[in-house]
C-alpha cells in the first residue's frame, strides 16, 4: 500500500523587486515568492504532488511553517484514501476543529490547507495521467458536488441546483474539450501595467501586447490621480479603441475615494475596475458599483473563502470576479465559488500575477468552460511574462491565448534547480543579491 512519507516545504522567493515587477499602489517593492510544498510517496516510480501559496516576499517563511505544521494530518496516510476521496479530504483539512479556530477558513494557514488540497488534487491527476483541467472535466456532475463543502452556502446555492448546472453541462463536454483544445483560453495581460514602470516602458510593452494578440490590458493606479489620468489617456492613445483597458486599485481607497477617483476615468472606457476598496466590504464594493456605474466593478484575488464570494454575489455587488488558485481552500472551495458565479450569471476573470498562479488558475478556467458554464469568450485569464521558466509545465500562450496543458498534473512542480537556487536567505541568488546590494 502506497503512502505518503513526508510533507516537504521550501521558502522560494524571487527578487522581482529590483526591476519594480509587480508593483502597485499597495505594494512598492514585491519579491514574488511561493512558499512551495512535496507530498512525498513510496511508491516504486516517486510520485509526487506538489503546490504552492504566493507570497510577495516578507511571511513567505511564516506561511512554509503553517504548511509544515499540516504534516501530521498528512503524512503516514495511504495515498488512495486521499486521491480516492479528495472531497473528505478537504474537509477534515478545513474542518479540523483546532485549526479552524486560527480562521476559521482563512488567513495564513486557509491558505496552507489550499496548498496541501491542490497538492493532493495535483497527485491524484498525475496517478490519473491527465492534467487537471481534464481530470476535473471528467468528472461526473455527481462526484463534482460530492467534492464541495455546501455549509454556509445553501441559502445561495444548493447541491441540487449545482447538480442541475453540471448536468446541463454534461452533453456538450466532449463538443467543448475539442474546441478548447483547438481554440485555447482567451488571456488578459498585467505586464505593461505595474505602477513602477515609466510611461515609455508601460507604452512599449502595451504595444508589444496588442502585436502578441492580447486584446485587454490591465493598468495599477491608485497611487496619484493625475498620474492615473495621464496613463489611463496614453495607454488608450497607444493601443487604440478596440482593445480593452482594465485597472486595478489593490485595495487603495475608501468608498467614496473610489467613487471621486474614478469619475475623471470614464471617458478611457474602462473594461473593469478592479480591487477597488478592501476585499471583504461587501457592502462597500456595492456602494462603489452604483457610484460610478456603467464602469464595471471586479474584485476577488484576495477573497478569503466561498462565504465571502457568496455575500459579493448576493449583494450584486460586483460584475465580474476573480479567483486565486492558491488563496482559498484549494480546488475544492474554488469549484464552488465557479458553480456560485454561474448559479447568479457572472464573469469569473482568474487572477493570475503572482509565480505560478498562470500555470495553476488556467486549469480552474478551463474546467469551468468545460464542465460547468461553457463560457470563454466573454472573459480571460491574467497572464503575467515572467517566472515561468521556473515551472517543469510553464503556460504556453499563443495569440494571446493560453493552450489547454496536455502535462498530466496541476502545472505547480518547479524545476529543482530553481528551487535550490531561490531559497531564502541562503540560495545562490540571494546570496549574489545581498553582496551586490552590500557593494
Amino acid at each position: 500500500m502506497v503512502k505518503i512519507i513526508a510533507l516537504e516545504t521550501f521558502d522560494v522567493r524571487f527578487p522581482t523587486s529590483l526591476a519594480h515587477d509587480g508593483s502597485d499602489a499597495m505594494n512598492p517593492d514585491p519579491d514574488y515568492s511561493a512558499a512551495y510544498v512535496v507530498l512525498k510517496t513510496d511508491s516504486p516510480d516517486k510520485l509526487a504532488g506538489y503546490g504552492l501559496v504566493f507570497t510577495i516576499g516578507r511571511g513567505n517563511d511564516i506561511q512554509t511553517t503553517a504548511l509544515a505544521a499540516l504534516a501530521p494530518m498528512v503524512v503516514g496516510r495511504p495515498v488512495n484514501e486521499i486521491v480516492g476521496d479528495l472531497g473528505a479530504f478537504a474537509r477534515q483539512l478545513t474542518g479540523d476543529s483546532q485549526l479552524r479556530w486560527l480562521g476559521p477558513e482563512k488567513g495564513v494557514m486557509h491558505m496552507a490547507i489550499g496548498a496541501v488540497i491542490n497538492a493532493a488534487w495535483d497527485l491524484a491527476a498525475r496517478m490519473a495521467n491527465k492534467p487537471m483541467w481534464r481530470f476535473i472535466a471528467d468528472m461526473s456532475p455527481e462526484q463534482l458536488v460530492e467534492q464541495i463543502d455546501f455549509r454556509y452556502l445553501t441559502d445561495a446555492l444548493t447541491p441540487e441546483q449545482a447538480l442541475a448546472i453540471l448536468r446541463e453541462a454534461e452533453p456538450h463536454k466532449q463538443a467543448r474539450i475539442a474546441q478548447l483544445e483547438a481554440e485555447g483560453y482567451p488571456a488578459y495581460t498585467t505586464s505593461p501595467g505595474w505602477l513602477g514602470y515609466s510611461d515609455e516602458k508601460m507604452q512599449r510593452l502595451a504595444r508589444k501586447a496588442v502585436e502578441d494578440g492580447f486584446r485587454t490590458i490591465k493598468l495599477k493606479v491608485g497611487l496619484n490621480l493625475q498620474d492615473d489620468i495621464r496613463r489611463c489617456h496614453l495607454a488608450r492613445e497607444t493601443v487604440g479603441p478596440d482593445i480593452a483597458i482594465a485597472v486595478d486599485a489593490n485595495q487603495r481607497w475608501d468608498v467614496q475615494a473610489a467613487i471621486d477617483w474614478l469619475q475623471p476615468l470614464k471617458d478611457v472606457g474602462l473594461a473593469w475596475v478592479e480591487e477597488p476598496t478592501n476585499p471583504d466590504d461587501v457592502l462597500g464594493h456595492a456602494a462603489i458599483r452604483r457610484g460610478v456605474s456603467p464602469i464595471p466593478i471586479s474584485t476577488g484575488e484576495h477573497g478569503q473563502n466561498r462565504v465571502l464570494f457568496k455575500q459579493l454575489l448576493q449583494a450584486g455587488a460586483v460584475d465580474l470576479i476573480q479567483i486565486d488558485a492558491a488563496r482559498v481552500g484549494g480546488v475544492n472551495e474554488n469549484l464552488a465559488i465557479l458553480l456560485l458565479a454561474a448559479h447568479f450569471g457572472v464573469r469569473v476573470f482568474p487572477h493570475a500575477g503572482g509565480v505560478g498562479l498562470c500555470e495553476l488558475v488556467q486549469h480552474l478556467a478551463m474546467a469551468d468552460f468545460v464542465a460547468i458554464t461553457g463560457k470563454k469568450d466573454d472573459r480571460a485569464i491574467e497572464f503575467v511574462d515572467h517566472l515561468h521558466e521556473h515551472f517543469v509545465d510553464p503556460v504556453r500562450i499563443v495569440d494571446g491565448r493560453y493552450l489547454a496543458p496536455t502535462t498530466p498534473g496541476f502545472s505547480a512542480r518547479m524545476h529543482d534547480a530553481s528551487i535550490s537556487d531561490h531559497l531564502f536567505p541562503n540560495g545562490i541568488v540571494w546570496k549574489n543579491t545581498a553582496l551586490a546590494e552590500a557593494g
